[in-house]
């Protein structure tokens, strides 16, 4: 999980994602024409993004397809978002189910 922290915490690698999110299964030459750095610039943040689980690759002829793969994403959200957020949640329902039940 540290490797998926790691690659999340910079924001090139976000927007790689963000970017595979919108059109997945895209080529290096697609995803590097939406950055402002070299090809070897982006093919290091492709590597540390595939090593944390979070894109994997296929090839197609003479290209490596790139696409996004949501798994490690939601475990994270499952173990570290999920149980902060559920208090919130039920708060709020229950506020709601007491202002409902004073009109």
């Amino acid at each position: 999980m540290d490797e998926v922290f790691k690659a999340l915490a910079d924001p090139t690698r976000r927007s790689l994602l963000d970017e595979l999110f919108k059109q997945d299964g895209q080529t290096l030459s697609a995803l590097e024409e939406r950055l402002p750095m070299s090809r070897f610039g982006v093919m290091k943040h492709l590597k540390v993004l595939e090593e944390a689980g979070l894109i994997t690759t296929r090839k197609r002829g003479r290209e490596k397809l790139h696409f996004l793969n949501p798994v490690p994403i939601r475990l994270v959200h499952d173990r570290w978002v999920s149980k902060y957020a559920e208090p919130w949640a039920s708060a709020l329902s229950q506020l709601k189910d007491e202002i409902e039940e004073d009109e």
